[in-house]
């Protein structure tokens, strides 16, 4: 009798879950809806053939956030009316990737857009010499999701989607330097029970270099030909995009400590003119550096307002005495060579993927965190930071951290000859970016 009255309230209490996610998603939708009209330009269409300009904004946080919430809210809606076969079926049941890396290595989209009314299937397969009956049923799936419409039987064209995939996009770049991430997860399983692998957080021990060592090829991550470097360089500008890494803050002046080519500084040097620069990173990464400014950012060399460091982050100090320092790697090494430079009012900003899990960490303070409504996922049901620290682990051996593991990263007192301390640094802020945060430590006070 007793279980008879509680599988009712039992049922009535889920259909009020899935009352408030409706509502989550009707809100966020709206807040979206919201944040494209205040642009002055209205809401895109699913085929538009041109980018909306919000979709080029250099701060796009209010989107982001409504995006976040829509997202998840879609996600645990279908997890929980969807029947399990179909939802759990789905997790492998899907090729847009292989149909993603078709398209951008052909060169696809540079064709159409060259054709905004469309191409024929003759001439578009003819131009990128691929087989035309194959490209169509590649472009099909890859247009179920608005990526390239087909505007009449055999005739497809761009679309705001697929103009990412041209070559000159630097997500584009971001899409084909990962082509071949996808074999890695095929021996994921085989590195977690191999006794060589298995324990080990050696870059040389990676999913990566097991799948390489299979075929015979070197494992090295950074040997790359000039080609390949290229598409790294402009991978990371559009990994840059992707996450809305310059919607980070209004600081001043800011050294970026192993900045690659300015995938974060250029856009926060054309955000903030009067912002000033210290790019610091590897000596030839350093000279790409220097071309890259200058082709996208010459007014700032103009003005005197970027200059570039030779530097190695895990030898050496930053420059002495700046005001912020804005860190891409936040190893402990890093910390402890810039804590030995900072003053009194530095701060260091680690601007990374933070794990939120999906149940409130003890250590963590309960408004440190932004946390989704219920009944969403405490994280947002966000798996875009957990996708990251799979590609960290597949590719190099890493991870993505918690915030209390970034805590306890700079709350050791600082002792400069012990290579295991850390860099006596205390978190005083947090800034959430979606996807990323935005981390800021200051010298830990006694």
């Amino acid at each position: 009798m007793e279980k008879s009255r509680t599988l009712p309230k039992m049922t009535e209490l889920n259909e009020v879950k899935v009352e408030v996610l409706l509502g989550i998603i009707n809100s966020s939708a709206r807040e979206a809806m919201a944040a494209y009209k205040n642009s002055g330009h209205g809401v895109p269409g699913a085929d538009s053939s041109t980018f909306h300009p919000l979709d080029l904004a250099t701060d796009t946080l209010a989107l982001r956030k409504a995006i976040r919430l829509f997202e998840g809210a879609c996600d645990q809606l279908n997890t929980i009316l969807a029947p399990p076969q179909h939802t759990v079926y789905n997790f492998i049941n899907n090729y847009n990737w292989a149909c993603t890396d078709v398209a951008a290595q052909s060169h696809v989209a540079d064709v159409l857009d060259k054709h905004p009314e469309g191409l024929g299937m003759d001439a578009l397969a003819d131009a990128v010499n691929l087989d035309k009956t194959k490209l169509a049923r590649v472009l099909r799936v890859l247009a179920l999701r608005g990526c390239f419409k087909e505007v009449k039987r055999d005739v497809f064209a761009d679309t705001r989607l697929s103009l990412i995939l041209k070559s000159t996009n630097n997500v584009g770049c971001c899409i084909r330097f990962q082509r071949e991430f996808p074999k890695y997860t095929t021996v994921l399983y085989e590195t977690m029970t191999d006794q060589e692998f298995a324990k080990s957080n050696n870059v040389e021990k990676t999913p990566r270099a097991y799948s390489l060592k299979k075929e015979g090829k070197p494992i090295s991550y950074w040997e790359m030909d000039d080609e390949a470097r290229d598409i790294f360089q402009r991978g990371m500008m559009g990994y840059a995009e992707i996450q809305g890494l310059s919607a980070a803050l209004h600081l001043c002046p800011l050294v970026d400590v192993g900045s690659g080519i300015g995938a974060m500084s250029i856009p926060l040097a054309k955000m903030f003119p009067h912002l000033r620069i210290i790019n610091q990173d590897l000596p030839d990464t350093i000279v790409q550096a220097r071309n890259t400014w200058e082709r996208d950012a010459p007014e700032a060399l103009l003005d005197g307002r970027v200059e570039f460091v030779p530097f190695d982050f895990l030898e050496e100090s930053p420059v002495v005495r700046k005001d912020v320092y804005y860190p891409d790697d936040e190893s402990r090494a890093i910390l402890r060579n810039i804590r030995k430079v900072m003053g009194p009012n530095s701060r260091v900003l680690i601007h990374d993927c933070v794990l939120m899990h999906t149940i409130q960490e003890p250590e963590v303070g309960a408004n440190e965190l932004s946390k989704a409504p219920e009944p969403m996922l405490l994280n947002f049901g966000s798996h875009t930071t957990h996708q990251l620290d799979m590609t960290m682990w597949l590719v190099l051996n890493g991870k993505e951290r918690t915030l209390n593991e970034f805590k306890i990263i700079g709350q050791t007192p600082f002792t400069p000859d012990t290579l295991t301390a850390s860099a006596g640094l205390v978190l005083t802020q947090i800034y959430d970016l979606v996807g990323t945060m935005v981390l800021e430590f200051r010298i830990t006070q006694d």
